[in-house]
């Protein structure tokens, strides 16, 4: 988002410094070196509503570098895994009967032909749900992906939030029986290192492993910022996209009922285990999972979206930050994610296991109840010169590439 808004305000002839608490741009779309295989640290895919993200591409000139894949999707349920994400899938899946699968492709395609989620915005999402599929389709395939992706916060949600989910999945699809997504050659460092590129030719300046430690304001206008190093720069506008949260904190002439709205927006951190096989999981980019023996909402195969020289697999497990689980050590969490893999795929052995790393975010996902956009303070206006938003802005759309980019020119629109 923050690369998005600086490439715009060059385009338009202002200065930009970029603050970056990290080694690297991108936040959570940032790659690293998993010991020669430069990768992300968290998994991210390209779906073909992703409009923002193509016009992106093409004003980089990297557009050739996106590409398309025919992808299958796969159920794990009760140590079975069954085919998933087409008509004829849905048909075969045995564990809920005739009636209740033709209600789950019936509410599904509804999903897709939805073109304004707004109706929705006030109902809660499990209650929504319910009504169109019944409570046995719920039991069986969402009552463990909500508790496992929000933990405490499942029965609070937002139903236009998970609509918008739905339907993003849901119409990346080459025709009614192959889905489709897409991914960019050297993964989204490609798009990263563009940017940067861009920003640093039109004279932009990044500066990283420098995280801010306060905005200074002086009456009610913006004067400039401090580094946690004690540097003190004054500019005559700040954005920040960082998470809402830790806004407050930056800045303490706030008014108390923004600070009270920022503190109040719920989170869902994340510990995302990556792995390196000399063999296959399953043939599925994407296998969601309901077992009482698993811990985690689903496995990301995603040598089986962009083709690499070695299998990859994300084991991704979401947790509240107060969390006790949260707290345990990336050992505990490797080794369990080693189970996962093992279970899934009993013919997988240790010695299959070339690789592992985990990598830990406390503010993965900002956790959004009904009519969650009207407790949201505006992005700018409350002190002159300051713009404030992250991922919460992009509500009811889920967080993305395509979202980031497309609200960061938003962002850069404000600035006069």
């Amino acid at each position: 988002m923050g690369l998005a808004c600086a490439h715009e305000l060059l385009k338009s002839g202002h200065s930009v410094d970029i603050y970056e608490a990290d080694d690297r741009v991108g936040g959570m779309t940032a790659h690293f070196d998993f010991n020669g295989l430069s990768i992300e640290r968290y998994y991210h895919f390209i779906c073909m509503p992703d409009q923002p993200m193509f016009d992106v591409l093409e004003e980089l000139d990297i557009a050739d570098k996106l590409h398309w894949r025919a992808t299958k999707m796969g159920y794990y349920y009760n140590g079975k895994l069954y085919e998933w994400g087409n008509p004829f899938a849905l048909l075969k899946f045995k564990p809920l009967s005739l009636i209740d699968r033709l209600r789950y492709g019936l509410h599904m395609f509804y999903c897709t032909r939805i073109k304004d989620g707004s109706s929705l915005d006030s109902q809660e999402a499990s209650d929504w749900i319910k009504k169109w599929v019944g409570q046995r389709v719920y039991d069986v395939l969402w009552k463990k992906l909500f508790l496992l992706k929000f933990h405490k916060f499942t029965g609070n949600l937002s139903a236009s939030w998970i609509w918008a989910r739905i339907r993003r999945v849901g119409t990346s699809r080459k025709n009614l029986f192959t889905e489709q997504m897409g991914y960019l050659d050297g993964g989204s460092e490609t798009l990263l290192n563009a940017y940067e590129k861009g920003i640093i030719e039109k004279g932009g300046t990044i500066h990283l492993s420098t995280k801010v430690k306060k905005i200074e304001i002086s009456g009610e206008q913006v004067k400039g910022l401090v580094t946690e190093s004690g540097n003190e720069n004054q500019y005559d506008q700040v954005i920040s996209t960082i998470p809402l949260p830790f806004v407050p904190d930056m800045i303490s002439d706030l008014p108390v009922y923004v600070s009270r709205a920022y503190k109040s927006i719920d989170n869902i951190g994340v510990v995302c285990v990556i792995l390196k096989l000399k063999k296959s999981v399953t043939e599925n980019f994407w296998l969601n999972i309901n077992d009482e023996r698993l811990d985690v909402p689903g496995l990301i195969e995603y040598s089986n979206l962009r083709g690499l020289d070695v299998n990859v697999v994300y084991v991704p497990f979401y947790l509240p930050r107060d969390n006790a689980k949260f707290k345990r050590t990336d050992q505990d969490f490797i080794t369990e994610a080693k189970n996962i893999i093992k279970t899934v795929n009993p013919s997988v052995k240790d010695d299959d296991i070339l690789d592992i790393h985990a990598s830990r975010y406390g503010y993965a996902q900002p956790i959004c109840p009904p009519a969650f956009k009207t407790t949201l303070p505006p992005m700018t206006g409350i002190i002159d010169g300051l713009i404030i938003a992250d991922t919460s802005y992009y509500y009811p759309e889920d967080r993305s590439i395509s979202e980031s980019v497309n609200l960061g020119k938003s962002l850069a629109k404000f600035v006069q």
